[in-house]
């Protein structure tokens, strides 16, 4: 179809406006692709069919723009009178009137491009340093029991937050950090604030921070793509939520949060989606709550009724009673009488056994009597044989007992010591010694000794 265009056209040949309109607009539009322009805005209409028409023009030229519903729906600001914007557009014709215009896609105001340029650079450093990688991501806490909010205190953010997190999760406790997120310094600011919540994050007890501020220009929301908030957000020690701006708003805040939500709103409902779960759970557990019950009702209702047909009226439950202790005396009786036959058969069993092994007490008296006088005379021989043997004993002991052989004309000699002296040899000269005779002891000292073989043939007594 480009080729087309380019083909020279007979001269015979005859072409109509539309044909011509058609092609200029197919090669402005294959030749041209999307472009950034500026211009100072004028003639601006906004059509009842959402459509906006205006003029984009400097001092030297003009061009007509339009911007589709879809499109315009989501411009963050006001087109307005003399206005220096900068719009992404596509040159094209307008067939019907044969018009040079833009078809404008979006709009920014004059000198955000150098702003832009300074974001993708930025982007790409920290995305370099792997702060925008998915694996440090953390997954939000299910039922937070607080979370903490980073924002303006006094603008529309924080009170959607606010009403959004007492209508969803009424529970959910909310502690407020203040700060600037407008003007001059505000990035370092909005870093500074981050870095306080999350240090006192266990103190304050919240387990998500939500750092939000409500739609604005590139310019305005610059301070959540300040660097040191994104390392902020990068060091906080709890997960954070980004809910900067409106859905067509894009910071280095969302990229490194641990969830991007497109509004402070949606940040609010990302943080207590835990209880709106729980809360949509509730009716299908109480229904299994009240299912159980019945159950368990049921199944004691059915107790009830086995326990009722078991139960008895009393004169009933006396006439069992009665009937049964009847026959528990008549078993007695049976037991008793069966216990006392038993009990005569064994004792007439133990006096059989008892008189066959009763001795005769008569015969063993006669036995006694005959066994007496051998007692006796056994009893008196021993006796007799004893005395006998201790006589001459006694009479041999007699012969044996030095004193009668001292009667002979013997002596006993004692050392000092009182031992016996058998030898010569035991005896020193001056020793003195005792001499046992008969009758009495004669005490001596030695004067001499003499040996028993100088004894033969001398009579020398010295």
């Amino acid at each position: 179809m480009t080729d087309a265009l380019f083909q020279p056209i007979p001269e015979a040949n005859v072409l109509p406006v539309s044909e011509i309109v058609h092609r200029a607009r197919a090669l402005l539009e294959s030749r041209l692709p999307l472009c950034w322009v500026s211009g100072e805005i004028s003639s601006v209409t906004r059509a009842a069919s959402g459509h906006v028409y205006f003029t984009l023009k400097d001092s030297s030229a003009q061009m007509r723009c339009v911007m589709w519903r879809t499109r315009a729906q989501l411009l963050p600001f006001q087109l307005t009178e003399g206005m220096r914007v900068e719009v992404r557009a596509q040159i094209t014709v307008y067939e019907p009137r044969g018009d040079l215009q833009l078809s404008v896609e979006s709009v920014r105001r004059a000198g955000q491009g150098n702003l832009y340029e300074a974001f993708i650079r930025l982007k790409a450093k920290l995305a370099d340093e792997g702060l925008f990688d998915a694996g440090h991501k953390r997954p939000l806490p299910a039922l937070p029991r607080a979370v903490g909010v980073v924002t303006s205190k006094s603008g529309a953010a924080l009170h959607d937050v606010l009403v959004t997190l007492r209508r969803r999760a009424p529970a959910m406790r909310v502690v407020v950090y203040p700060t600037q997120v407008q003007g001059d310094g505000v990035g370092e600011l909005i870093a500074r604030t981050i870095a306080q919540a999350g240090a006192r994050a266990g103190h304050d007890g919240i387990e998500a921070l939500i750092v939000c501020r409500g739609g604005g220009s590139l310019e305005d929301l610059w301070g959540f793509n300040h660097e040191a908030v994104v390392r902020a957000i990068h060091a906080s020690p709890i997960p954070v939520v980004s809910g900067v701006g409106h859905e067509t708003d894009t910071t280095l805040c969302d990229f490194v949060a641990d969830l991007r939500s497109a509004t402070p709103t949606a940040a609010a409902e990302a943080v207590s989606a835990g209880y709106i779960q729980v809360q949509s759970r509730l009716p299908m557990l109480a229904r299994s709550l009240s299912r159980a019950a019945r159950h368990v009702m049921n199944e004691a209702w059915q107790r009830v009724d086995l326990a009722q047909r078991r139960l008895l009226h009393p004169r009933e439950r006396l006439a069992r009673s009665r009937t049964d202790l009847d026959k528990l005396a008549l078993r007695l009786a049976h037991a008793q009488g069966r216990a006392q036959n038993e009990r005569r058969t064994l004792l007439a069993r133990l006096d059989s056994r008892l008189a066959a092994r009763r001795p005769r007490l008569d015969l063993i008296a006669q036995r006694l009597d005959s066994l007496a006088p051998r007692l006796a005379r056994g009893a008196r021989q021993p006796i007799e044989r004893a005395r006998v043997h201790l006589d001459a004993m006694a009479s041999h002991l007699e012969h044996l007992n030095p004193e009668a052989v001292l009667t002979r004309g013997y002596a006993i000699v004692r050392g000092a010591d009182g031992h016996v002296l058998r030898r010569v040899d035991d005896a020193r000269v001056d020793d003195a010694v005792d001499i046992k005779l008969c009758d009495g002891t004669i005490d001596a000292v030695v004067i001499k000794t003499i040996p028993a073989d100088r004894l033969s043939g001398t009579d020398d007594p010295n």
